[in-house]
């Protein structure tokens, strides 16, 4: 079996980390720069024990029982294992302690510190120390003598020195290293070690190579070394069998050596070249863990097969020493005989001379092949004579220049594929755990325990009213649940003796009897479930999801395309996600179904994929409060379905950006819409929560990932287009028949509008009159009205005059609209005129009075009141107006607005004077062209002349050009001041004049259009109604 790296998994803050197996292989201790001990089952495990030893932790060593710590405050402190209960204080330093280590039996430890000493203690009595003086420099490793007599230090002064314990003397030393000053500034970490057993032989890392020395003699008697290996080792550790030595570098290559053939035996490549600062054997030698310098945790599995066989056999076939990872790569997408790799390959004795070394990737072989190195065989012809030979020989064996090229194999180096997820539960926590969470959702948590006091489950409710909690006794092992306000499902794996079982406690149920059972069929386990409004699913192996009525009544079922992820439902709705392909390159390839279980079945999406993030996978799959599905992926990506556009995914929140540690995530629990926030409970270096003491649930913000969130312009973005995909669901809701809160469907269109407006506002001041027109495409027709007046004072006419035309065109829909439901109410008459002979209307302030509409007000005694309508949405029929045989104009409401209420400008007045002189140059002009015209004309007056223009009918105001003038005179002139009283009385009398039935026709003052009006004002007037 070649040897597997398996993925790195992370562990720790970045920085310094060191890893270790317990006595019995069980659990992989590591401690990290975040000041913590953590404890592995696995490397799969996501929620370790930890145990806080201080600030920070440097180096740690365990043995029967007994776990000692270098803690940042200058102290090896000592904790039971795996309790992690303190047992005291072991020894202090005036620095910070750099290493500590045990000897074989466990009865001494070993530290090294920065203040240049080494002292060994007693664990039993701890008042028992030897101190050990003569480095130079902070001490970077220690390691005892497996007889326990010697004890072996090196040093940032460069010195490797081996220690007689009981004399406390130096036996000898060896300048081996290069000097540094601090710990942190060493160009290797020198990390020692001696061989166990009989302790023949100590391993010192130097450079690029390992050095052998003999004990005893202290000779100098071999060189372990590889082509491969360009920067320096930081750490080596020998097999528990005593035969093979690992190394780890600084670039990140982990090798190891048959030390008996001096070959090397497997070398594995860190996927991101981080440098590895500490590994360790598992008891059984099958496989290392390792960890490097960003607080990472990996693992090389499947080490005792490989090495063996590739030291029973290390002349007769040298292909087998690069092979592992390009057949594991090519056995996970094609069989043994159909693999590249494995075809019979023709080669001859001869080219046992020309090998290429492993790298332990296939993307990485084509460079080592265009080296010159690459005919180096010397790490692989040697080691078949004596142990003892000196480093010089290594390499010495070198191909003649004369060797032929022998063609390369076939092989893979196409995407590899990806281990598909395994299906979970949302709102759980890993099975394996002893205590864990079952479910968290909105309605309530179901609590798991399966330890030697207690097999059972907890269900407590958020809110009592719903039910009292529960205490459950797990007698059949359930692992799988879900919570809602009617009911809780259960279901257990199939055993040898008992089928896969779904247990559901209806406690909502009217009857004394509240719980049902059903076994599936044999060879059937259930995979996932979830629950609605009185309905239930199930996932199942045979790729099936089976529905269930709330009382226990089964339903439809239908086939799923591939195994089945994860399920959640809400209400009607069904939410399912499963393996629609095999992904490859780390990426999963899932596929969404969304089906309503109402009265009529529909699938709203079907076999969709489902977008996560590059290299991630799901993690949280549920719905918001209001019914909207969502989901999160491993990269702590929020997303929503966004109905309005085509039932895509959009990004609402990364809760990666609020997290303080790369080791810190966010268990989500819950989302809402309505106030927006994405309930979720932070876990402090693990993934998952724990049960006691119950975790405090913290809230965070949505946030889009639009660009220049930091700009005034894109916050206004942001926040517009987040207000309309939460407030999307009111259309949903409203759609399938549920009550909604009109007050807040209508403040949250009215806080839409006003983004809108203050971004109108800031292109307006920006000159980005495109914008604006863009921006009022997505108003509403009053908030134009108020775009129309905002261009016309910024003095923007050509701005004013696009929007009129976006105005019109909203109230022709509008128009139509209305028209289409007084057609669905034929209990409304409805009357259509038309105006014929008007010219084509391009603009708001022009003819709008071609559809009208009236409606006579029925008499109270006439028909009975009809029936309520039972339908909790149906609209409310609109408040009809009583026309009493006069014409409502709905349409000019807007132009009644501006003619009334806003002064006339001055190319208004001007307009007015020199219509007829325009017209008369040019007959054939439209009323479009007439305004061009017309601006063109009156941009060519002096500033003066236009001044006088804009405040001549502006009677409350002066002209500031005639201030000078009134304060030289002390009065106004007699004929300004009657002829401001005529045209004020004239405005006044224009509303009541209005009231009459037939009303002379005029000139429009807006822009020029000339119609009869019918339009009864307040005033009596003949004020224009357009």
């Amino acid at each position: 079996m070649p040897c597997e790296r398996k993925p790195m998994r992370y562990g720790h803050s970045e920085g310094h980390t060191e890893v270790c197996f317990d006595d019995t292989g069980r659990f992989i201790v590591t401690c990290g720069n975040d000041g913590d001990v953590r404890i592995w089952e696995s490397l799969d495990d996501d929620d370790p024990k930890f145990i806080t030893v201080g600030e920070k932790a440097y180096s740690l060593a365990l043995k029967n029982g007994k776990l000692v710590t270098a803690s940042s405050n200058n102290t090896v402190q000592i904790h039971t294992f795996p309790d992690g209960d303190p047992d005291g204080i072991l020894t202090r330093f005036t620095t910070n302690a750099t290493h500590v280590a045990f000897n074989s039996i466990g009865s001494r430890v070993a530290a090294g510190s920065s203040d240049f000493m080494v002292k060994v203690v007693e664990v039993s009595d701890s008042s028992q120390q030897k101190t050990l003086r003569g480095h130079e420099a902070p001490v970077l490793s220690v390691t005892f003598d497996p007889k326990d007599d010697f004890l072996a230090s090196a040093s940032c002064d460069g010195s490797v020195v081996v220690w007689n314990i009981e004399e406390q003397t130096q036996v000898i030393s060896w300048p081996l290293l290069q000097k540094s000053n601090d710990v942190t500034n060493a160009k290797s970490l020198c990390r020692l070690a001696w061989q166990p057993g009989m302790g023949k032989f100590l391993a010192v890392p130097v450079e690029t190579k390992v050095h052998l020395y003999e004990r005893g003699s202290w000779d100098h008697v071999s060189t372990l070394s590889d082509d491969l290996l360009a920067q320096p080792i930081n750490v080596v550790s020998w097999s528990p069998c005593e035969r093979f030595l690992a190394a780890g570098c600084v670039g990140g290559l982990l090798t190891v050596w048959d030390v008996n053939s001096k070959l090397c035996v497997e070398r594995q490549k860190h996927e991101k070249d981080f440098t590895v600062c500490s590994l360790a054997w598992h008891p059984s030698g099958s496989h290392i863990a390792y960890t490097d310098t960003e607080g990472c945790l990996g693992l090389l599995d499947g080490l005792g097969t490989s090495t063996q066989v590739a030291a029973k056999n290390p002349a007769k076939d040298y292909d087998d020493l690069f092979d592992d990872d390009d057949d594991r790569l090519m056995d996970e997408g094609l069989s043994d005989t159909k693999s590249p790799a494995k075809k019979a390959v023709g080669w001859d004795d001869d080219d046992d001379d020309f090998l290429v070394p492993a790298t332990g990737r296939v993307k990485n072989r084509g460079a080592f092949l265009d080296d010159e190195n690459s005919l180096d065989t010397g790490s692989l012809k040697l080691g078949q004579d004596k142990l003892g030979d000196d480093d010089n020989d290594a390499g010495s064996s070198v191909a003649p220049a004369a060797a032929p090229v022998v063609p390369l194999r076939p092989v893979y180096e196409g995407p590899v594929p990806t281990p598909p997820q395994k299906a979970f539960q949302p709102g759980s926590t890993p099975a394996h755990l002893t205590h864990r969470f079952m479910m968290w959702n909105s309605v309530g948590i179901v609590r798991g325990y399966n330890d030697e006091q207690d097999n059972a489950i907890d269900v407590e409710f958020h809110d009592t009213a719903v039910h009292h909690a529960m205490h459950l006794t797990n007698s059949l092992g359930h692992t799988v649940a879900d919570l809602s306000q009617e009911a809780v499902l259960l279901a257990c794996p199939s055993t040898e003796e008992l089928a896969s079982k779904l247990q559901c406690l209806h406690f909502s149920s009217w009857d004394t009897n509240k719980e049902w059972m059903v076994d599936l069929p044999k060879g059937e386990d259930v995979r996932a479930l979830c629950l609605g409004q009185g309905w239930a699913a199930v996932a199942t192996s045979t790729l099936m999801i089976r529905l269930f009525s709330i009382g226990g009544v089964q339903r439809e079922l239908f086939s799923l395309p591939g195994p089945v992820v994860c399920m959640a439902g809400h209400g009607e709705q069904l939410l399912v996600v499963y393996h629609r392909a095999t992904g490859f390159d780390g990426e999963q390839a899932l596929g969404v179904q969304l089906l309503q279980l109402s009265r009529k079945r529909r699938q709203l999406i079907s076999g969709e994929p489902l977008p996560l993030s590059q290299k991630s996978y799901l993690s949280w799959l549920g719905f918001t409060a209001q019914g909207t599905p969502c989901y999160v992926d491993s990269d702590g990506v929020v997303r929503m379905l966004n109905r309005s556009l085509g039932n895509t995914w959009t990004p609402v929140c990364n809760t990666r950006e609020t997290c303080k540690s790369k080791s810190d995530h966010y268990w989500v629990v819950g989302v809402h819409e309505n106030p927006q926030q994405l309930r979720c409970i932070p876990c402090k270096g693990s993934r998952y929560p724990p049960t006691l003491p119950r975790p405090a649930v913290a809230i965070l913000p949505f946030k889009l990932p639009l660009c220049q969130t930091t700009t005034e312009k894109g916050q206004m973005e942001e926040q517009f287009w987040r207000s309309v995909l939460f407030h999307d669901h009111y259309s949903f809701l409203s759609s399938s028949g549920y009550e909604i809160d009109e007050d807040a469907q209508n403040q949250s269109q009215k806080e839409q509008q006003e983004l809108l407006m203050k971004m109108f506002a800031l292109s307006c001041k920006l000159e980005r009159e495109f914008r604006c027109v863009e921006l009022a495409e997505m108003m509403t027709q009053n908030v134009v009205t108020l775009a129309i007046r905002y261009a016309s004072r910024s003095r923007r006419m050509a701005l004013a005059q696009r929007l009129s035309e976006i105005a019109l065109e909203k109230s022709n829909q509008m128009q139509e609209e209305e028209q289409e439901e007084q057609e669905e109410e034929p209990e409304y008459s409805s009357t259509r005129r038309t105006s014929s002979g008007q010219p084509r209307v391009t603009n708001i302030l022009d003819n709008m009075t071609s559809s009208k509409k009236s409606a006579q007000l029925s008499s109270s005694g006439g028909k009975p009141s009809k029936s309520p309508i039972l339908k909790p949405l149906a609209p409310k029929p609109k408040t009809k107006v009583p026309s009493q045989n006069l014409n409502v104009f709905k349409q000019g409401s807007i132009s009644r607005f501006l003619c009334a209420f806003r002064p006339k400008t001055g190319f208004q007045l001007w307009l007015e004077e020199n219509r007829k002189s325009i017209l008369a140059n040019n007959p054939d002009l439209e009323e479009t062209d007439v305004i061009k015209e017309a601006m063109g004309r009156f941009r060519t007056l002096s500033a003066e002349e236009r001044l006088k223009l804009s405040y001549r009918d502006r009677p409350r105001r002066s002209c500031p050009l005639k201030k000078k003038k009134k304060k030289k005179k002390g009065s106004a002139n007699p004929n300004q001041v009657a002829q401001s009283r005529t045209n004020h009385s004239r405005s006044v009398t224009s509303r009541d004049l209005l009231r009459t039935a037939q009303v002379p026709r005029r000139t429009c003052v807006c822009l020029g259009s000339s119609q009869r009006v019918m339009e009864p004002a307040h005033n009596g007037g003949n004020e224009c109604a357009d």
